[in-house]
């Protein structure tokens, strides 16, 4: 019963952290600053998954077979053409996932 009391809790938590900004700034207009900077997160949390990939869980040395080298230069050329965010991880993942089943 105390797990079921500590996920009860958690979601409870997670809840009202997530609703607070809603809640806070349904009132108010953003900043252009703000929505400016706020463009940059995707591309930033996706090269931070990205790096993470590449790097061994020791921290010694990149790790990048086929599949991750195709799938970056895939997808780096996607972005370059498009300029869509969307596009670049369908077309990356694509192409990792088939590099994958054949190497």
């Amino acid at each position: 019963m105390t797990n079921f009391i500590a996920i009860l809790i958690v979601g409870i938590g997670t809840y009202l952290f997530r609703s607070i900004f809603i809640l806070a700034l349904a009132d108010r207009t953003i900043p252009t600053r703000v929505i400016r900077a706020l463009e940059y997160v995707a591309p930033a949390v996706l090269s931070a998954l990205i790096v993470a990939l590449l790097i061994d869980p020791d921290a010694r040395a990149v790790v990048a077979g086929l599949p991750e080298v195709g799938a970056l230069a895939v997808g780096g050329a996607v972005a370059w053409k498009t300029r869509n965010l969307i596009y670049v991880v369908l077309a990356g993942m694509a192409v990792f996932w088939l590099l994958r089943l054949w190497f």
